[in-house]
This record gives structure tokens, C-alpha cells and sequence, in this order.
């Protein structure tokens, strides 16, 4: 264990470390992205409706994805870091490639299952790696360069996955060695699958920080980190479910919005891809950077509620665009002001994981990190691309519709955020003192 006042790692250890991770977590969104581009062919030859295909898109991936994101916190709490995401990313990609050997839907539903499993690994280990190497006054803007993983991902997810769709449509099904004939959305997961593998060997290179602060790397009671988080469930609640909702509107966009550009504007994936793709990668990179550089000059300033603060001004924003661009008469305007919707829709997520560093102690902050990332992952992964199929589906049965869910769920998730980090900003500056508090007296 070290005091917060001991010398961090030097900065190009330091920012090596979180290009890495950053790569680590770029792949994961490809492979989790991914799917949102293939609706149509795997809807084909599986036979499955919009609210089955939601299902492979957010829940069976969310859903254990969260329940084993909290015990793997734990270890991240206590193990190596490094381990334990090199052995993540070995498994996700494993069954990424599974994923493409599925010939019925259950047999995909399991293999998206053991997908979530692997990726839970990542995100509580490297926000703690992270929070380990950086002083306070840089690390909203450290976790902020490793979240761009999410839309670099996301973008180069669909940008790829366009061309390569493009491309193999064009030449067939092709015939491997001892799998035989694939279909084209197959080969995609199976090379997806085997480029993580090798990724793996990677993360030998990623620094281990010593752990800093009272409590460093010494396993915490549940019963303790139960007390602790009782004791902040006001910023928790407001934290965890207020930037889930912008999460919620951020993934159910993400899972429909390519096929609202086919529904709706007779756009062809391979468009889709390229357009869209490259909207997520440079707006959702730009918001994310903006948001964490704009949270630690707030910081630097006096605002100690900079990281909630900047969230609610992300979910301000995003309003208006949220309840605009699905009404637009062309797919040419509606991709132009899909472009800020990504970039406030991405700016939280960033100083979200930050904030939840700030409050708590360092030996509960990978499982602090683990609870958080249930919540978002579970309603935002888990329900929004569930929730704009239902409306889809039984609210309106009609697929031309599509465009008129994406507009009522994902303006009322983005409302909620807007409330409940609102009412979270005192709570938050309450539970830094609480903190210091908490260290003086176990100093």
C-alpha cells in the first residue's frame, strides 16, 4: 500500500498502460458491437423476430455480464489486474469465435453469454489499474482516453463490419478448413474471435501500479463495503441509475439506429457501416476526451462536483437531439444530427467511472466499479435495445415504426438522467467528505 502523496508510475508507463487497456476494451465493443450491423442476415437464417434478436444484442450478453462483473471486482480488488483482464480477453474472444459457429439460436445465445462473462473482467480491473497510476487532477481525463474504447469500438464495429459485410456478401459463403461452409456474418465473428486471442499476449505489457490509499490490497469485508455504500446510497442511486439512463439511450440507440437508416431510408448495411461508423468513432471520441478534459478543468477550479456536474450538462444537451433525429425526412439530416447526439450521449462515460474512484476507498473500488457497471450495463445493454424492440414490436406492430420508439424510449431515459443528477450533486460533494472522513479515522 502507498500514500496518495508517493510517486505515481512515469507518464509514459503510465499512458502506455492505458493505450493498451484502451485497445483491450476497443476490441471488446467490437465484438460486442458487432452484431448490431448483422440484424438482417442472422435474423434470416436463425428465423427470429426483432425482440429474439434484442435479446442476443443486450440481455443474455447484460445479463451475466453484470452478475459476474461483481465478484470478478472483487478479485480486481485484491489479484492482479493484469491477470485477470489477460484471462478476460482470452475467454470473450474464445467464444467470439464460438459465436460464429452457431448454427441455431440457442446454441448464439450461450456462446453471447459466455461473451459478457469474459468482458466483465476488464473495466473493474483497468479503472482501478488506472486510478492507481494517475494523480486526481488527471484522472478523469486518464479514464475518459480509455473509454474512448467504447466508441472507437463501436465505430470501427460498424465501419469494418460494413466493408467486410460488403465484401464477403459479395463473394458467398466460403468453405474453411474442419468448419466447412460459413455463412459471411459467421467469418466475421470467427476473425473477430481469433485476433483477440492473439491480442491477449498484450496485456503482459501493461504496468501494475502499487496499490495507494488506506486499506490498498487488503480484501475488505462485503459487510464493510456494504456499510460504506449504505452510507452513500443517496450519491449512489443517483449516480448509478442517472448516468444508466444516458446508457440506456446510448445502447438502444447503438443497436437500432443502423437498421432505422435501413427501414427507414432504404440505406444498405455497407453504407450504414461506413456512415454511422464513423459518427460513433469520431463524435463519441471526441465527446468522451471533451467530457473528462472539461470535468478536470472544472476540478482544477474549485467544482469538486466537476464529474456529476459535467453528466447532467451531457444530458441536458442531449435532449433536443434525442427527440429530433429520428424525424428527419432525409438520411442525409438525420445522420448530421445523429453526429451530436453521440458525441453528449458519449461525454459521461468517462467521468461516470472517475466519480466512482473519487468517493470511494481505494480497496472497494473495483467492486464499487463492478456495482456501478451492473447497473448501467444491465438497464442500459440489458433493457434499451429490449425496450425500442418492445415498442417496436407491441406498441406499434409495424417495422417501419422503428423510428418513432427509438424517439419515445430514448427521450425518456435522457429526461430521467437529466433528474436524478440533478438531485445527485449535493449527495456526491457529501460523500467526499464522508470519505475523508473514513481515512482519517483509519489512518
Amino acid at each position: 500500500m502507498l500514500d496518495d502523496d508517493t510517486a505515481y508510475p512515469s507518464s509514459f508507463r503510465a499512458w502506455s498502460s492505458v493505450g493498451i487497456l484502451m485497445l483491450a476494451y476497443v476490441l471488446s465493443f467490437i465484438d460486442r458491437q458487432i452484431l448490431n450491423l448483422l440484424v438482417g442476415p442472422i435474423r434470416r437464417d436463425l428465423l427470429i423476430s426483432d425482440t429474439q434478436m434484442s435479446l442476443l444484442m443486450g440481455l443474455s450478453f447484460a445479463l451475466f455480464y453484470t452478475v459476474c462483473g461483481i465478484p470478478l471486482g472483487r478479485l480486481a480488488d485484491t489479484r492482479s489486474r493484469r491477470g485477470l483482464i489477460a484471462l478476460g480477453v482470452l475467454f470473450w474472444s474464445a467464444m467470439t469465435a464460438a459465436c460464429g459457429m452457431a448454427r441455431l439460436y440457442w446454441q448464439f445465445l450461450v456462446c453471447r453469454i459466455g461473451v459478457g462473462v469474459g468482458e466483465a473482467a476488464l473495466s473493474p480491473a483497468a479503472y482501478s489499474l488506472i486510478a492507481d497510476s494517475f494523480p486526481l487532477n488527471r484522472r478523469a481525463t486518464a479514464i475518459s482516453v480509455y473509454s474512448m474504447g467504447v466508441y472507437l469500438g463501436s465505430g470501427l464495429a460498424f465501419l469494418l463490419g460494413g466493408l467486410v459485410i460488403t465484401f464477403a456478401s459479395a463473394q458467398g459463403d466460403v468453405r474453411l478448413p474442419l468448419l466447412g461452409e460459413v455463412r459471411p456474418w459467421q467469418l466475421i465473428f470467427l476473425l473477430l474471435g481469433a485476433a483477440g486471442v492473439l491480442f491477449s499476449l498484450l496485456m503482459l505489457a501493461v504496468n501494475e501500479p502499487a496499490r495507494r490509499g488506506v486499506g490498498a490490497g487488503v480484501a475488505v469485508p462485503l459487510a464493510e463495503v456494504g456499510r460504506y455504500i449504505r452510507a452513500n446510497r443517496r450519491t449512489v442511486l443517483c449516480h448509478n441509475l442517472g448516468f444508466a439512463g444516458l446508457a440506456f439511450a446510448g445502447y438502444g440507440g447503438a443497436a437500432w439506429i443502423p437498421t432505422f437508416f435501413i427501414r427507414t431510408y432504404g440505406w444498405d448495411a455497407g453504407q450504414v457501416g461506413v456512415v454511422y461508423g464513423s459518427i460513433v468513432g469520431v463524435f463519441g471520441c471526441l465527446g468522451i476526451v471533451t467530457g473528462g478534459r472539461l470535468a478536470d478543468w472544472m476540478a482544477r477550479h474549485g467544482r469538486t462536483d466537476a464529474n456529476m456536474r459535467v453528466g447532467l450538462y451531457a444530458a441536458i444537451a442531449a435532449v433536443p437531439c434525442v427527440l429530433s433525429f429520428p424525424l428527419m425526412g432525409s438520411g442525409l439530416w438525420a445522420a448530421v444530427l445523429t453526429a451530436p447526439t453521440v458525441f453528449f450521449l458519449s461525454m459521461p462515460f468517462g467521468v461516470a467511472p472517475a466519480a466512482i474512484q473519487e468517493i470511494m476507498p481505494s480497496a472497494m473500488r473495483g467492486q464499487a466499479s463492478a456495482i456501478y457497471l451492473f447497473v448501467i450495463t444491465l438497464l442500459g445493454l440489458g433493457i434499451g435495445p429490449t425496450a425500442v424492440a418492445l415498442v417496436t414490436d407491441y406498441v406499434f406492430a409495424d417495422d417501419q415504426a422503428l423510428r418513432y420508439s427509438l424517439l419515445i424510449v430514448n427521450t425518456l431515459a435522457v429526461a430521467s438522467s437529466v433528474y436524478l443528477l440533478g438531485k445527485g450533486l449535493q449527495p456526491y460533494r457529501d460523500s467526499l467528505l464522508h470519505l475523508r472522513q473514513w481515512s482519517l479515522e483509519r489512518a
